[in-house]
Formats: structure tokens, C-alpha cells, sequence
């Protein structure tokens, strides 16, 4: 006899998809003029009783004709017409018509509601048989609420459960699903399961196996093949067509196009991993060891996984051994609950195992373990590559998740939350796949890969655990990609102990310490990630870490973007680093690296600090746009500064102090609202091949015993002086082109005794060089020439060491304007400091602060009470308004102050000396 089939597709007709449209219209018995003509039915049916009268012909054969169409009634005179078939006189059972009427009786006259009733009292196989009546027959036989009621008297679910191929499980809402009669495909594909439900009584013709305990069930499964059920070995000969359509997929149930569980393809002709339902209750005393295919999945109304509890005090609640190719565990809890007072030893127990060469999937488990020690969930050995999936592995007092020894595997979707240690550990060779999952709340770390751990992390979000959310230790090597780690109550990213990893496209932020920290020989690839908004710094290398830093957008963090200290050494590249509430880059503690193309931009404290005994090289960068100085070297900082752009600083765009003594090429520092280089407290240092231009002060100061080395650099286009040089300032300048400079181009004050040799100092709007307030100096072989107020100018007390120079072609506008009988403010304003002799008169009570020039001393103070004071720099404040007399050889007044003999002063940085 063939096998009754589940098909849905027979006499259907398409339904919208539209929420209430699976329940097929049954035909009206009002409209009907037509007998339903019967669908044949194959022979020897033995099923109800029902079913077998319907099919019965005149021979009780039931032999694949139809039955009698009764004939048409005669015809009527005009007026009258007959009654459709369906509206004929019914006719009872107790006139003793013959078996014909009565199935006419069945098929054409008996009340659909009727029909429903009676078809609800059969089992699946019945049911079937009745669809292959007539078409009617099979309409009312394939009701969605019909076969939903029996759906959920065999399994329960409030959802129709797919199972498309072995492993793959899916709850399909009705009105998403693509078949006809969503709780009848659910059927066909479940119906070769056999059923764990504790004292249950089913259907006295259903063939659908019950036990009570799963151990008597995987007996079951065993006896009958070992694992696999095939047409011949499932628990019922009619669901042939269910494992035909089950056993044609891979192994693989990652359910996406893009499989990524390194599982190889199977057979087409490998039969279906056996199916074992397990309804709601508490399973304590079994311990389940499975090292066959066989398919284990929770069976409850509501929330599947609470209902279905699997829970174990010794040994391990649920192994996979070797064997388990195409095992599957889901939709069930998974407890390990050691008794507190037992001494058995339970660090290699946990809720789920998986072992050398098996590749089960669990799907939709929650896992939950009270062990002190091991693991909730362990995966072990060459070999082991389960799917893990959709899990919930929280609130243990141990490890969430622990992969090691050579193991695989896809962890996807899982939420791993609140566990005492960290969320998951990898270890020894281990390389899994993780994507997806939610690690959070861990009363340690989130992640911790160590022992030459490996393994994929793509697209998982990882906060609030309470130390690191990622640890990286003793040779791991992971790659983590797209993740987002976050508020951690410590770090963020943790690599030490020669540490390894890729750390790539991901957002590190918020976290109480640094984003990310390299220490002790560990050597990292942090690349193109998004580190902002930590309470402390970006990233911190320290303790001879190195790493390599590129492409990232570091901002917006406590303290300095990205630390170096302690002998570390990395490459940092390409990286933008800005809008810090610190510093940008801050090298210390003999910290190294190389430093390049990066762009620094808008920090709050200086763009670079280099100090105490620090080495880096930084090469190709922007370091712009600072809220204080460019690039800041002090207690011995050193290192090289070569062919950066640094420019638009609020204070100078280089500062050298306390000894610090790096080597500065070819770089371009301009546009600063300071000065553009500060050498000042003993600083040292290289200056060489530089272009420095059109700052707001001085472009290069040197002060307070400092003593440079400046070569072959431009000076150029300054709002102030090109160099000055005060407050015994030394220093040796070589071949350096200084013009175009508002002041003048050097300036040389206040006991300084710098050397200038072979300059060229041209152009410029006022003197070539000014020497003045007891300084000295030694200039030899320099060219000056072409500038406004004079080649060389010295003030009284002034001698210098004068040789080989050339001072020619200077406007000397300052004597022109003297013999022309002018005021020198009108050549020199308030910015400019023309160096002549100057008086005061104390007639009109001038101050130590104020000077007049000899004009005004001729022509306004005439006849007063006046003193000549020196040959040295001024304006005259006769000119710009600021006595009590106005000026006869000047126009209107100036809102000028007093006379300043030097350029301003520049802003000294007073950043924070720690981080």
C-alpha cells in the first residue's frame, strides 16, 4: 500500500500571504451545481472507517473510479427548475438506500461543519487518506485550523516550527510562510521525530513514538539505525516523504549563502539525522553522551527553552563525542548544578561539551552553570567545529564559553552576559569563528584569547564588562573586525605579554581606561578603528610594547590620544587624532616609535609632547589647529621632526626646553598665533632645512641660555622679527635666508652671544640686524641687504665680533626720515622699532617706558627740560599720542601705549607634565 502523503500542493489553490488568508474558503452549498468529482484513492486503504466508506465504489473496492453521478432530474414545465445537487431532499441511512447514496450522501449533502467535527478526531495519517476522497474532501481536509489543532496537539508550538534541512529549525509565522497550510508543511517536516513526553497517552492509531525519558529514546534511535532515519527506520513508514526532503542538504546550518563554519559539504544521498522531541519538564537523572547523529529539540508551548530543562549535579549535563557529525541540540535549557557539598572534582564538568571531531549545532539553549570552576560551555580538540547559535550563556559563576586545544567552531548570535569570569576564553591553537554575539556585563573580562589562541570576531558587541572587553595575551593572534567595545569599567582592547592581533574597522569608545593598551613585547595591528570618548586616553603603549597603529580616528578622549612611554616603540600611521580634551600624541619615559602621516589637529593641550628621554621620529605629518603649541620637546626630549606641516597654533608651533635636543628637517611651521619655534630654558636642539613663515610672532625665539643649531632654514614673511635671540640666549645660525620679516631680522637683546654665519638676511620691513641691551654677538661672512630701517644696527654699549660680512643696499629710511625733519613714529608706527637716539623730557613728565625722538625733541619739546638716554630701538610716543603735549609733526593721535623696546614675548606652554 503506498504511504499516505503530506503533500499540500494537490488541487491548492494560491493564497495571498495576507494575515487570516491560510484557511481555505470552503465551497459554498448554496452555489454548487455540480456533484465534487472524486479524487482516486489508492487500493486497499485501511484507515477509518470514514475514510474507507467514502472511497468505497460498487464493488467495496474502492478501485480508482469515480463514484455515480446521479442522474438529472426531468425536466420541469416553465417556472419551476431543479434543485442544484447540493440542495436536493437529504436522504437518510435508515431508507436503506444502497452504499452509492450513502457516499453521495457523504460527499454532497453532509454539512461542512459536520465534516470538520468528525475530521478532527483522526491522526495525521487519516487525515491524509481523507484529502484523497474527492475535492472537497480535500479542501475541508486541508483546513489551516484543522491541521493547526492537530499541529499543537503533537508538538505544542504557537508557531509553526520549519525544518528545511538536518540541523536547521525555524519558527515561521503563518503569515510569513510560503506554504499553503503552514501547520500541515510543519508537520510533513517534523513528522518523523519521535516523541520524549512524560506520561502522555497519545491518539490510539497514531504512529508517532512517545517515551519518557530521552535515554529511551536514543535507545530507540539506536536500535533502529544508529543515529539516521531513513524510510525503513523511522517512526513511521508514512513520513517517506518527510526524510526524502530532509536528507538532501549538507551538514552546513549556518542558514546563509555565505557559510563560514569551515564544515564540508555531505552526500545528497546521506539520510536525515534522527529527530527526537523533548516536551516541557525537568530531565535530572539522565546523562546524555551522544556520539551519533541525532537531532535533540525542545517541544512546549510559550517559551520553548524555559519549558524544556536538561539539569545535572555530576558530570557533564550534555557531551558530543566523536560521531556527532550532525547532532543537534535546541530550544532547551542546559543546567550544571553541582551539589555545594559534594568533594567530587568539577573543573573538566560543564553544561555542554564538545569534543574531538564532532560537529553538533546548538541553537537557541540557555545555558546556565553554578560550578565555581571550568566552564559553562567547553569546546575542545582537533576536530571539534560545532554551530553555536542564538544561545544564552549568562550568570554562570565560571567561564561562558572556553574553546581550546585546536577547536573550531561558529559562534553566532549568542548572548553571553553577567558571568563570573570572562565571557569567553580561547586558548592553545584554538581558532573559532564568533559573529554577532552580545558579550556584556562580565564580572571580568569580555574576551580573553591567550596561549597562542586564535579565532574570527566579526560584529560583536562587547561593554560594561569589568575589566578589558577584549584581552589579548601570550602569543594569541586574533582577528577582530567591525566589533564595538564600550564602557568598560577598565580598558577596552588589552594586548600584553607578547601579545599579537588584528584589530580592524572597529569602535572603541567610552571606556573608563584607555581604548587600547600595548604592553610587555606585545605586537598588535590596530587599523582603520574608531577610538573616541574614553575616560582616559586612545591608545597606550607602554612597557617596550610596539604595535602597529594606522588608519584609525582617534578623538574626543580624556588624555592623550596615543601614549608612548617606557621603550616602546611602534609605528603609528595615517591616523587622525583630534578634538582631545588633552594632548595628541605624548611620547615619555624614553618611549620610541615612528611617528608618520598622521594629521593632529584640534587638541586641547599640545598636538606632540616628547619628553624625558624620549626618542620618536615623526615624519609627514599636519599638526594644526592646536588650542596650545604644535609640537612640544621638553626634560630631555629628543627624537626627529622631519617633514611636517605644523601650522595655526595658538601658542608656537615648536617649543624646545629643559634640555631636549631633537633634530628638526625640512619641515614647514607657519600661519601660528604665536611664534613659529621657541628654544627657551636651556633647550638644545637641530633646526635645519625649514620653512618658517608668516607667523604672528617672531619665527624663531631663542632665550634663557638656550643653544641651538639653526641650518639653511627660510625665515620668512613673519607678522614680527624673523629670529630673536634674548635673556642670554646663544645659539649658532648657518645659511639660513631670513627676509620679508615685519621686524627685524635678527634680533639680539638682553646679554645673548649667538654666532651668525653665512646668512643671508634680506628684505626685510625694518632693520637687517639689531643688536642692543648689552648683547654681543659674532657675525661672519653674512649678506645683508635691502632692508627698510638698515643693514646692521647697534645700539649704545653694543660691540660685536664683526668679519667678512656684506651689508649693502639698505633704504636706511630711518636717517632719510631724521634729515627730512620728520617724527620716526610716521615711519615706524606702534609695530615697529626704528633704533636711533631717544630722550625724555621731564618737563612733560615722561616715564622710564616712554622715548622721543630727536625731531620731536627739536620741534615739540623745544625749550623743555630733556635728557638724551641712548641709541638704541623705540617709537616715539611724542608721535603717537600718548604725552600730554600732542605732536606737531605728526598727525591725529594713536591709541598707543608705551614704547616697547623688545618683541613681545612669547607664550610659554605650561601643559601638564603628566598624562
Amino acid at each position: 500500500m503506498p504511504s499516505a502523503s503530506f503533500s499540500s500542493s494537490r488541487s491548492y489553490v494560491r493564497r495571498s500571504r495576507r494575515k487570516g488568508g491560510h484557511r481555505i474558503p470552503l465551497p459554498s452549498r448554496t452555489q454548487s451545481s455540480e456533484p465534487c468529482e472524486s479524487v482516486p484513492c489508492p487500493n486497499n486503504v485501511t484507515g477509518s472507517a470514514m475514510a474507507a466508506t467514502a472511497c468505497a465504489g460498487p464493488s467495496g473496492s474502492g478501485g480508482g473510479g469515480s463514484p455515480p453521478v446521479p442522474a438529472a432530474a426531468p425536466a420541469t414545465t416553465a417556472g419551476t427548475c431543479s434543485l442544484p445537487a447540493r440542495k436536493r431532499p437529504r436522504t437518510s441511512l435508515s431508507q436503506g438506500v444502497d452504499v452509492c447514496n450513502v457516499s453521495q450522501y457523504l460527499q454532497y449533502e453532509l454539512p461542512d461543519e459536520v465534516l470538520l467535527c468528525i475530521l478532527s478526531h483522526l491522526t495525521e495519517r487519516d487525515l491524509c487518506r481523507v484529502a484523497q476522497v474527492c475535492k472537497r474532501f480535500n479542501t475541508i481536509a486541508n483546513d489551516t485550523e484543522l491541521w493547526k489543532s492537530l499541529y499543537q496537539s503533537v508538538f505544542e508550538y504557537d508557531t509553526p516550527l520549519m525544518h528545511p534541512a538536518p540541523c536547521q529549525f525555524e519558527f515561521v509565522a503563518p503569515d510569513e510562510c510560503e506554504a499553503d497550510n503552514p501547520w500541515k508543511e510543519s508537520f510533513r517536516q517534523l513528522y518523523y521525530g519521535i516523541h520524549v513526553r512524560p506520561n502522555y497517552r497519545p491518539k490510539k492509531d497514531s504512529r508517532i513514538k512517545h517515551y519518557n525519558t530521552i535515554r529511551a529514546a536514543l535507545e530507540y534511535v539506536e536500535e533502529r539505525g544508529g543515529g539516521s532515519s531513513t524510510p525503513a527506520t523511522s517512526a513511521s513508514t508514512g513520513a517517506s516523504s518527510t526524510i526524502t526532503s530532509t536528507s538532501t542538504s549538507s551538514a552546513c546550518s549556518c542558514g546563509t549563502s555565505a557559510c563560514s563554519c569551515r564544515r564540508a559539504s555531505t552526500s545528497s544521498t546521506a539520510p536525515a539525522p534522527a529527530l527526537v522531541f523533548v516536551h516541557a519538564g525537568l530531565y535530572q537523572e539522565e546523562c546524555l553522551a551522544i556520539d551519533t547523529d541525532v537531532q535533540l529539540i525542545g517541544c512546549a508551548p510559550g517559551n520553548v527553552a524555559e519549558s524544556v530543562v536538561l539539569e545535572r549535579e555530576a558530570e557533564s549535563t550534555l557531551t558530543f563525542a566523536e560521531g556527532a557529525n550532525r547532532a543537534y541540540a535546541g530550544h532547551m535549557t542546559l543546567k550544571f548544578s553541582p551539589d555545594a557539598t559534594s568533594t567530587m572534582q568539577h573543573h573538566k564538568h560543564y553544561c555542554l561539551e564538545v569534543s574531538d571531531n564532532c560537529s553538533p549545532t546548538v541553537d537557541h539553549c540557555i545555558i546556565r552553570s553554578a560550578s565555581v570552576v571550568g566552564a559553562a560551555v567547553c569546546v575542545s580538540g582537533a576536530g571539534a567545529n560545532p554551530v553555536i547559535k542564538h544561545c544564552d550563556i549568562s550568570d554562570c559563576e565560571n567561564v561562558g564559553l572556553y574553546v581550546t586545544d585546536y577547536a573550531q567552531g561558529a559562534y553566532q548570535d549568542n548572548e553571553i552576559s553577567r558571568n563570573a569570569l570572562a565571557g569567553i576564553w580561547v586558548k592553545n591553537f584554538a581558532n573559532p569563528i564568533m559573529r554577532r554575539n552580545h558579550i556584556h556585563h562580565g564580572r571580568d573580562v569580555g574576551i580573553f584569547t591567550f596561549e597562542n589562541g586564535l579565532g574570527y570576531f566579526e560584529g560583536n558587541d562587547i561593554h560594561n564588562n569589568r575589566i578589558a572587553g577584549f584581552e589579548v595575551k601570550a602569543g594569541a593572534n586574533p582577528t577582530v573586525v567591525h566589533c564595538e567595545i564600550h564602557h568598560g569599567q577598565t580598558g577596552g582592547i588589552y594586548v600584553h605579554e607578547s601579545g599579537l592581533g588584528q584589530f580592524i574597522d572597529n569602535k572603541i569608545h567610552s571606556n573608563n581606561f584607555a581604548g587600547v593598551w600595548i604592553t610587555s613585547n606585545s605586537n598588535p595591528t590596530i587599523r582603520r578603528n574608531e577610538i573616541y570618548n574614553g575616560h582616559q586616553g586612545g591608545v597606550y603603549i607602554f612597557g617596550e610594547g610596539r604595535g602597529l597603529i594606522e588608519h584609525n580616528n582617534i578623538y574626543g578622549n580624556a588624555l592623550a590620544g596615543i601614549q608612548i612611554r617606557t621603550n616602546s616603540d611602534p609605528i603609528v600611521r595615517h591616523n587622525k587624532i583630534h578634538h582631545g580634551q588633552h594632548g595628541g600624541i605624548y611620547v615619555h619615559e624614553k618611549g620610541q616609535g615612528l611617528i608618520e602621516e598622521n594629521e593632529v589637529y584640534a587638541n586641547t593641550l599640545a598636538g606632540v609632547w616628547i619628553t624625558t628621554g624620549s626618542t620618536p621620529v615623526l615624519r609627514r605629518n599636519r599638526i594644526h589647529s592646536g588650542k596650545q603649541v604644535g609640537v612640544y620637546f621638553y626634560d630631555n626630549g629628543h627624537g626627529k621632526l622631519e617633514d611636517n606641516d605644523i601650522f595655526n597654533h595658538l601658542y608656537s608651533g615648536v617649543q624646545i626646553r629643559t634640555g631636549s635636543n631633537p633634530v628638526i628637517r625640512g619641515n614647514k611651521i607657519w600661519g601660528g598665533q604665536n611664534g613659529g619655534v621657541l628654544v627657551y630654558n636651556g633647550g638644545l636642539g637641530l633646526l635645519e632645512q625649514n620653512e618658517i613663515f608668516d607667523n604672528a610672532m617672531a619665527g624663531v625665539w631663542i632665550k634663557t641660555d638656550s643653544n641651538p643649531t639653526l641650518k639653511r632654514n627660510k625665515i620668512f614673511d613673519g607678522r614680527d622679527g624673523g629670529i630673536c635671540i634674548f635673556n642670554g640666549g646663544k645659539g649658532v645660525l648657518e645659511e639660513n635666508d631670513i627676509f620679508r620679516n615685519a621686524q627685524a631680522g635678527v634680533l639680539i637683546s638682553t646679554q645673548s652671544h649667538p654666532v651668525l654665519r653665512r646668512n643671508r638676511i634680506f628684505d626685510g620691513h625694518a632693520a637687517g640686524v639689531e643688536i642692543t641691551n648689552n648683547a654681543t654677538a659674532t657675525l661672519e661672512h653674512n649678506q645683508i641687504f635691502n632692508n627698510r630701517f638698515g643693514g646692521l644696527c647697534l645700539a649704545s654699549g653694543v660691540s660685536p665680533l664683526v668679519r667678512g660680512n656684506k651689508i649693502f643696499s639698505n633704504q636706511d629710511a630711518v636717517e632719510k626720515a631724521v634729515g627730512g625733519g620728520q617724527c620716526l613714529y610716521k615711519i615706524s608706527s606702534y609695530t615697529s622699532f626704528p633704533m636711533h637716539d631717544f630722550y625724555r623730557c621731564q618737563t612733560c613728565n615722561t616715564t622710564d617706558r616712554n622715548a622721543i625722538c630727536v625731531n620731536c625733541i627739536k620741534t615739540c619739546h623745544s625749550g623743555h627740560d630733556v635728557e638724551f638716554i641712548r641709541h638704541d630701538r623705540f617709537f616715539c610716543d611724542c608721535g603717537a599720542g600718548t604725552l600730554s603735549n600732542q605732536c606737531q609733526l605728526q598727525g591725529e593721535p594713536t591709541q598707543d601705549t608705551d614704547t616697547l623696546y623688545d618683541s613681545a614675548a612669547p607664550m610659554e606652554s605650561h601643559t601638564l607634565m603628566v598624562n
